[in-house]
This record gives structure tokens, sequence and C-alpha cells, in this order.
């Protein structure tokens, strides 16, 4: 351990634009046990590891990546598995220059730990290698509902049934996963990957009910006469509007209608033939990470000009750097500092082009941050066959909140208590996006684990 000085930091290799642009495979590769083991001996062993309190599941960073240089891959996996339900999934999509890789020492000077590639080997390896996460079968009386499989319900779920206790999810969808599935690229995060995880879930006694939306398919009052407790994470999918003259034009779409169309193209089932752009000019307006996975599944289903619109600059845009970074090398064009101001409509009503004026940075608000500032006189306009808005997500609120007295805030996010995840009904527990409003898939899937060791506590006690 401890080889910062004579081992560089070196991220895992990626597949070369100009052919990982032809498809949707993901574009890096799974680091070996030697490049594994490698970047793990740099770690410093810190005594106070701001990697691991960073990371919002408090994963056992340093303690595996202590075995991984020691090659103990099964202990690795063991440490890996138990505060994360899904690790190599987090290594693979978790904003980690934000989160562990951010705040570990070694960015003095050094460079970072390589810990995301390091989290991703960790369970692909240990899964070729045979190993499993441990799972009792079903050996409690207790059943627990769970309303939505993203990552806060699959969290949930995992975590409940290393409890013993029988589960049953509900989704609308035709898949579970949720955001991860139909949200998340293939070129991020390849289906695979998710699938095996729902199918572990299943091997360990899930039951999963697709194509089934509480409230529709079936009454959520049902669900709370035959269960002992209830688990509500149904993530925040209402696409935010910008109040833009012209944006309801009918070539004028939401990232994730977008996005989920593409996957369900990809998986070989029906989709909205609308969505098809190839040989369109496109234009995204956003800057997060969403708007990064517009801009380049576009670029990979054949737009002829990819375009996005950000009012400030690329140092200020609120997704990924390493997602901007993957954008620019594959050839996605930027305007900063553009502010749309109205969608122009031609005769038909379809939107033809986006006016935005200049904008500039000005003086720093309460926040810290630089408030935007738009130049006089400085409008100009980018030529557009289709628009996509990605400008974030609002929860969408189920009827059967209100009729069973679970309360939300002004923005519609269920109230919580914080320590417990019980919502204000007893009973009833929520996290993830329902509850926080879009955030991250580590965040809902802390949510999802907390929620589950409170019911646990709750039901067996």
């Amino acid at each position: 351990m401890r080889e910062y000085l004579t081992i560089e930091r070196v991220e895992a290799e990626k597949r070369l634009a100009v052919e990982r642009t032809k498809d949707f495979g993901e574009i890096y590769e799974v680091f070996d046990k030697d490049e594994a083991a490698a970047q793990s001996e740099r770690c410093l062993q810190c005594g106070d590891p701001f990697c691991l309190n960073k990371c919002p599941l408090h994963n056992y960073v340093p303690q595996w990546l202590k075995a991984i240089a020691e090659k103990d891959l099964e202990f690795a996996f063991k440490l890996s598995n138990e505060p994360s339900p899904f690790p190599e999934v987090m290594g693979r999509i978790c904003p980690h220059e934000k989160l562990c890789e951010g705040d570990c020492t070694l960015n003095d000077g050094h460079g970072a730990i390589t810990i995301g590639s390091v989290e991703t080997h960790i369970t692909e390896a240990g899964f070729k290698a045979g190993y499993k996460p441990d799972f009792p079968g079903i050996t409690t009386d207790k059943k627990v509902a769970i309303i939505g499989s993203g990552p806060a319900g699959l969290s949930a779920a995992t975590y409940l049934l290393r409890s013993g206790i029988a589960v049953t999810m509900y989704e609308r969808s035709d898949r579970a996963g949720g955001l991860m599935t139909y949200g998340i690229p293939n070129f991020k995060l390849d289906k695979k990957i998710v699938k095996r995880r729902v199918d572990l879930l299943l091997e360990a006694g899930l039951e999963l009910i697709l194509n089934c939306e509480v409230g529709k398919c079936i009454p959520f009052e049902e669900l709370a006469n035959t269960h002992d407790a209830i688990f509500i994470g149904v993530g925040a999918t209402k696409a935010k509007k910008a109040s833009l003259t012209g944006e309801n034009a009918s070539n004028v779409y939401d990232a994730m209608g977008y996005l989920t169309a593409i996957q369900r193209k990809i998986f070989k089932t029906p989709y909205d033939k609308k969505f098809d752009f190839k040989d369109k000019d496109v234009v995204v307006i956003g800057g997060g990470d969403t708007a990064m996975d517009c801009l380049r599944t576009a670029k990979r289903e054949g737009a002829k000009s990819i375009i996005c619109l950000y009012r400030r600059d690329a140092n200020n845009m609120p997704g990924s750097k390493k997602e901007y970074k993957n954008a620019i090398e594959e050839g996605i064009d930027f305007i900063f500092f553009a502010s749309p101001k109205q969608l122009i409509l031609n005769d038909d009503g379809n939107a033809i082009s986006i006016e935005a004026v200049k904008t500039t940075l000005g003086a720093k608000d309460d926040s810290g941050r630089q408030r935007m500032e738009e130049i006089k006189s400085s409008n100009f306009r980018v030529k557009a066959d289709v628009i996509i808005m990605s400008l974030g997500f609002d929860v969408e609120k189920p009827p059967f909140l209100a009729e069973n007295g679970i309360e939300t805030n002004k923005w519609g996010e269920i109230i919580i208590n914080e320590e417990t995840h019980e919502t204000t009904t007893a009973g009833i527990y929520a996290g993830g996006d329902c509850y926080r409003g879009a955030d991250l898939v580590v965040t809902a899937a802390f949510d999802g684990r907390e929620a589950a060791r409170s019911i646990s506590k709750m039901l067996l006690k």
C-alpha cells in the first residue's frame, strides 16, 4: 500500500470515440486484477478516510482497496456488497469526482485513487469467480410491498430480503430498474448489469409484478391490507418546463421520453418512431448528465448535427465533468452563455429554431455562485429540426398519497421522518427522488437501504 509516489493514477481504458459512437456498448473497459491491485496499492489507508465519509452509502472503500491490493477478491467482494445493493452499478455511474474520489487525500497533487473503476472490478470479477451476495431465503411471516423498482426500490428489496422478509414489488413499466433501465443509456450502464441484480433478487424470493401501476391496476388500500409495511420509491419523472413560447410544439420533446424510446428500440420492443432523429439537426437545452445522455444518444442515432445550449459555462454545468468530457470527445458541439428566450415556429406549428440571448456571469449570490446576467441586444438564433428539453425533473404525486394521509411538501415530495424514512402514515415508508427531488442513484440506494433497516427493526422486534 501507499505506492502513490511510484504508481500514477490510471483511469479505466475507453473505447475510441470514432468506434464507440457506432453502437450503444459501454465505453469503459473493466480493470483486470493487476490494474485494480496496482491502483489500490496507491491508497494511504487514512485513519479518518474522507472517501468513506463522503460516500452516501459509507462504503468500506479503504478496506476493500486493501483487500484488492492483497489479491483477496472474495473478501473485497463481501466488503463491497455489504453496504451497497449494487456496487457494480455505482462504480459505473456515480459522479466519483464529486463524492469519494473528490475527497481522496491524494487529490492534493498526486491524483485520487481510481475508486469507481476498482469498485466495478470487484463485483464483476467476483461474479465471474462464482461469488454471490448472501440471502437467507424467506425466514419470517412478514410481507412488505414496494412501489417502484428503481434504485430506491431495488435497494429496499435487497436489504429486506437479507432480513428474511418477503417482498412483493410493483412496477408500472415492462421491466424492472426504473431510471437505471430506461433513463441511463447502455453506453454508461449495460442493461444486462441491471437484469443480473434483479435476477439475484428473484432468486432470493422477490415477487416482481410488472406492468402494474398502483392506484390503477391494483388499489393502494389492497396493498396496505395484505402487507405489514409499504415502501414507496416512485422516483421523480415529471419533466420540468421552461415556460418558453413555442415549447409545446410537436417536435419539442422531454429528455426522459427520448431516452426511454431509444432504450425500447434497443430492446427491440415497440417504440414511437417520432424519436428517430437520424439526419436531423438536434438541439438539447440543459447542462446536466441527462442532457449529456441525450446528446450522446442522438450522436449514436445518426443525427446530422447535435448542439447543447447552456446558459452558463462548462465549469458551472451541474453534471459530471467526466460525462461532459466524453461528449466533447464524441464530437458534440456546445454553445455556452446562451439563454433560450423562445422557440420559433413555422406555419405548421413546428419549431424550426431557438431564439436565445447571450449571457455573462456577474456578482455572486448568497450561495457563492455567480449570477447569470443577460447581455442586451445580443439575441441570436440556432436552427433545429428537433429540440430536447433537459431541465430536470419534478415529482409526480400519485393520488393514493393524499387519499391515505401521506403528506407532501410544496414541491410534491413525500415528507418522511429522516431517521426512520417513515411517512406521515404509520407503516408506510418512502425514499429516493420522490422524497429528495431528482438526485443521484447512490442517494436513492441509501434511502432504500435505511428504510429497509427501519422496516426490519419494526417488524422483527
